[in-house]
């Protein structure tokens, strides 16, 4: 079975613990390329060009699909030079101002930049977990990326930081496709407009996240959403 990814619209995949949603999810940007003995087969096409081909440039491709991680991992630098790292690797700012530019853009896009902007020198390990989050998002979109991977981006967060990271979420989809991955069925049913259910390694059924909960095709599904499995 294929899965296609519509543009600006968030993707959820959902299945039960090792069901291989992660391991799918890094394959969109070739993560998996790190892992000694990882073998992919298949073909992944962004734009119609298959990703997996072996003159693509990874560290290309990598700035087209970015990824939020499940723990925030800033780097252990300042809020400032965490969002700067991307554009600045990458040629994307010929000055400092053009670059200050661009790391306000994104923290505004991350929906932070009222919380840090009189602290842009700090460390981005001191801000809280939420904010944490939301800075690694602006370091991720910083570099303007097509897509968004997000590997259960608020589970490691309390309720209202979670009601944050979904809100902006919403936000994004605005200007880049979203593919989330979640444990929770209900984050799956308020984020997403497109749900994939994976079970096995395999993908069981695909379609609108409003029929994928109320009308399931496949009995593997109604039993996952239902409880019966999982």
């Amino acid at each position: 079975m294929c899965l296609e990814i519509p543009s600006n619209r968030v993707t959820a995949l959902i299945g039960p613990s090792g069901c291989g949603k992660t391991t799918f999810l890094r394959c969109l940007n070739r993560l998996n390329d790190t892992i000694p003995g990882a073998r992919v087969t298949g073909t992944i096409r962004l734009d119609g060009v298959d990703i997996m081909g072996q003159y693509i440039d990874v560290a290309e491709l990598r700035t087209r699909v970015g990824m939020v991680f499940q723990k925030p991992n800033p780097f252990p630098k300042s809020v400032f030079e965490n969002v700067a790292y991307g554009p600045r690797i990458h040629g994307l700012a010929h000055s400092r101002a053009e670059l200050s530019v661009i790391v306000e853009s994104a923290l505004r896009h991350a929906g932070l930049w009222d919380e840090v902007k009189d602290r842009l020198a700090s460390p981005g390990t001191a801000l809280s977990g939420g904010q944490q989050q939301r800075l690694c998002i602006a370091r991720a979109i910083a570099t303007q990326p097509e897509v968004l991977l997000m590997d259960e981006p608020a589970a490691a967060l309390d309720p209202i930081a979670t009601s944050l990271i979904e809100a902006l979420i919403d936000d994004l989809r605005e200007s880049y496709t979203i593919v989330v991955v979640t444990h929770s069925m209900q984050q799956a049913a308020r984020i997403s407009q497109h749900t994939a259910f994976l079970d096995h390694g395999r993908l069981v059924e695909v379609g609108e996240t409003t029929e994928i909960f109320s009308t399931p095709r496949e009995k593997q599904t109604e039993d996952y959403i239902t409880g019966k499995i999982g």
